[in-house]
C-alpha cells in the first residue's frame, strides 16, 4: 500500500511526464494535473485530471496517438 506522501508524488511525476512527452509532440493542456478530490481517498488512489481543451488540440491529440492514420473527422 502506498503512503499518501508516495501516492502524491507518484501522482505528481506521472503528470510531469505526461505534459513533457506532449511538449514534444507540440502538445499543452493547461489544466493537466493531480485530481485534487481523488487525493483524498483512503488508501490514496490520484487520478491525472487532464482538463479541457480546444478542437484544435484535441484533434492534436488524436493524431499523437495514432500517428499515420487519416482523421476521421
Amino acid at each position: 500500500m502506498k503512503t499518501t506522501t508516495g501516492a502524491i508524488e507518484a501522482a505528481q511525476e506521472a503528470v510531469t511526464e505526461l505534459r513533457e512527452a506532449l511538449a514534444r509532440a507540440g502538445i499543452r493542456l493547461p489544466s493537466l494535473g493531480p485530481d485534487v478530490v481523488t487525493l483524498a481517498a483512503d488508501p490514496p488512489r490520484p487520478l491525472v485530471a487532464l482538463g479541457c481543451c480546444t478542437v484544435e488540440t484535441a484533434r492534436l491529440l488524436a493524431a499523437a496517438v495514432l500517428p499515420g492514420e487519416e482523421s476521421r473527422s
